[in-house]
């Protein structure tokens, strides 16, 4: 069965509905639990002018690496507490899909869950679709949770 999962997350309702399925079949299954969130740079000239207007001892949080990596220990905790006895997280720089599938691979996990946000009519064939990209291209089982 499945020792290794995989969930994709960036802190949407879609995508947590999505973690409370990969946390439920991980607990169940007494498998490894990894968790990946990715984010995008931010250009140095609007990050200086939002560090400005924040007060000075949270400075040093605004940045899209620090909200992932908040994000991640949210989930983390989530796991542990219900039941999930080795969760890891990864943050990754660049598009979502690509971590999601380059994380899955080096950790050769068994499963990945994605939810189905954007698998819908026409927007399906539309390139850079998290869900679509992953199911396509994974190595391992994907498995699409309905979330819509």
């Amino acid at each position: 069965m499945f020792r290794s999962i995989l969930v994709g997350t960036d802190g949407s309702e879609t995508a947590h509905s999505a973690l409370l399925r990969a946390v439920e079949l991980a607990a169940g299954l007494r498998a490894r639990l990894t968790i990946v969130s990715a984010y995008e740079p931010v250009a140095d000239p609007r990050l200086r002018g939002e560090q400005v207007l924040a007060p000075k001892a949270a400075q040093w949080a605004i940045n899209p690496h620090n909200d992932v990596l908040a994000l991640l220990i949210l989930a983390r905790s989530e796991a542990l507490g219900a039941g999930v006895a080795s969760v890891e997280t990864f943050a990754r720089e660049g598009d979502a899909a690509d971590a999601i599938l380059d994380v899955a691979e080096e950790q050769r996990c068994d499963l990945i869950v994605v939810g189905n946000k954007g698998m819908t009519g026409a927007k399906r064939f539309l390139l850079g679709s998290v869900p679509n990209k992953v199911s396509h291209h994974a190595a391992c089982s994907v498995l699409i949770v309905r979330t819509t």
